[in-house]
């Protein structure tokens, strides 16, 4: 799959920013009324009435009414948002936790529908879908040479619970076309990537949001990791821009002693509410340790926070994105939502962590740029922040407030054989679009190998380093990975483990040479 010149910037920048934005701006607790009596509503009532009615021309007052409302919420703060119906559907469901479907991971290649890996045991894989498979038609709709919008696309392999659809699949290594009866069912949305131990006492989990389901998922990689005798643990929230606040403190409450403040929120009237912990934690001893980057937003922080103030762990990593804003969701009739900042929140320490907005919101999210520029990226001590905002845990350690949490430990971005660019890159979309493109040419070439051997194959060649240097050239970016060749095919290997033999094996690969793993164990006790 070829992507335009133009575009593979934009799909690297996508990559890393949706997180933060997306997340941040889904840091609320769920409410269905939104009511306001004054004459400003009755007077732009008015006006689309008499726009509607006494116009001169005929206009579409609906896109009035979403500009009116997305520039009053421009004027309030950069995480009050309106959401209109066609993407309010999509977003609640990614934050639902699981979807009724056929259960596959896909690109759209070529103008086809390309399997990369059917969900394991899921209705797909029991059908006998295969990865590099294509659908061609489901029942009797045509899939392939349309460039079907996503949506359309969506809804015609979604479904109800047990209900059948007919797949006609394209098997590329077999080259002849294949009938299937697939039964949709419930497919889970992970936001929990990965538990795993690390080392005979030390257990890793890597969450990359804050859904409905994200606290049943730890409690359950936790429980899994203290029966292989973990005893201490490392929480990963590196890229994860946030969510639901109140799965961020139900873990929290696993980590602290009973009646631990967690966090607290204060509103426009000077209420506050505060959290704490309870009995049920099960995992109040023995070290921990959250991992966080430039990335790491809302809910991401409210956990770091908690752990710091309370001096129950180690933040490890980057000062994080900065977001200290709790937002409530108001629904409309059309199926939009408007998120609407209802409270600020703030760490045991009574910290905000809440960087500056006043200069609108393209500088605000555009800071993180800022630090690459300031050097803080690189160095902690670039790192500017007031003495105004320093504050104490009760052990006598020094936190700040008011742009994000600093770590204790600070490491670098992973740039020291070559540069910030390449780093990104290879965490971005634009290795797996590479990596489906090699297996799919020669899928043979991996054909039986148990991963252990498929190491010593990757380990041997630099056949798909070269081709992803020349990948890249062709593409349009002028990066050469001469000085990052290890970290280059670091990468690069562990996308070729997670598609041909699942996501615990890239973390695997990743994490062995990882400069924030490597802190933790060089700082634990």
């Amino acid at each position: 799959m070829k992507i335009d010149n133009k575009y593979l910037p934009l799909v690297i920048g996508v990559t890393l920013a949706l997180g933060v934005v997306l997340g941040g701006a889904l840091n609320f607790r769920n409410q269905n009324q939104f009511l306001s009596k004054n004459h400003s509503k009755n007077k732009l009532n008015k006006l689309i009435d008499f726009i509607d009615n006494e116009y001169v021309d005929n206009v579409n007052t609906d896109s009035i009414v979403n500009l009116t409302v997305d520039n009053i919420l421009a004027k309030l703060d950069p995480h009050s948002v309106y959401i209109p119906p066609s993407e309010q559907a999509e977003v609640v469901e990614s934050m639902k936790g699981d979807f009724v479907g056929i259960g596959v991971n896909f690109y759209m290649y070529n103008d086809s529908v390309a399997i990369i890996k059917p969900v394991e045991n899921g209705p797909s894989a029991k059908a006998g879908i295969k990865a590099g498979d294509r659908i061609l038609y489901a029942d009797k709709t045509k899939l392939y040479g349309r460039k079907l919008p996503n949506d359309s696309l969506f809804a015609k392999l979604k479904g109800t619970v047990g209900s059948e659809i007919e797949l006609t699949v394209y098997r590329k290594s077999e080259r002849k076309k294949i009938k299937l009866k697939v039964k949709r069912d419930i497919i889970p949305l992970k936001s929990v990537d990965v538990s795993m131990l690390l080392n005979n006492e030390t257990g890793y989990i890597k969450i990359n949001r804050f859904a409905e389901t994200t606290y049943s998922e730890f409690k359950v990689g936790l429980l899994g990791l203290k029966q292989q005798g973990a005893k201490s643990l490392i929480i990963d929230v590196r890229d994860n821009g946030g969510g639901y606040m109140e799965e961020a403190i139900a873990i929290a409450d696993e980590l602290l002693k009973d009646k631990q403040l967690i966090v607290f929120t204060k509103n426009k009237k000077g209420n506050i509410d505060k959290t704490f912990a309870t009995e049920r934690g099960s995992f109040e001893n023995g070290n921990v340790f959250v991992l966080i980057n430039e990335n790491s937003a809302s809910a991401s922080e409210i956990l770091a926070g908690a752990i710091q103030d309370n001096d129950r762990g180690t933040i490890v990593g980057r000062r994080s994105f900065g977001k200290g804003l709790v937002q409530r969701e108001m629904d409309f009739d059309d199926g939009s939502a408007v998120r609407l900042t209802i409270a600020r929140y703030y760490t045991p320490t009574g910290r905000s962590i809440q960087k500056p907005y006043s200069k609108g919101n393209e500088a605000y999210f555009k800071e993180s740029d800022r630090r690459f520029e300031n050097g803080e990226l690189y160095n902690k001590d670039s790192i500017k922040v007031s003495d105004t905002l320093k504050f104490k845990t009760k052990k006598g350690k020094i936190v700040y407030g008011g742009g994000g949490i600093v770590p204790d430990i600070f490491v670098p971005l992973e740039v020291e054989h070559g540069s910030e660019s390449t780093a990104y890159l290879l965490q971005s979309g634009v290795v797996g679009h590479f990596v489906f493109e090699q297996l799919d040419e020669n899928r043979n070439a991996f054909k039986g190998l148990t991963f252990q051997q498929f190491i010593t194959k990757m380990n041997a060649t630099d056949l798909y380093f070269n081709s992803f240097q020349k990948y890249i050239f062709q593409n349009g970016l002028d990066l050469k990975f001469g000085k990052s060749k290890s970290l280059v095919k670091r990468y690069l290997t562990a996308e070729f483990a997670r598609q041909l033999y699942g996501e615990k094996y890239y973390y695997e690969i990743v994490l062995k040479e990882d400069a924030m793993i490597k802190a933790v164990f060089k700082n634990e006790k």
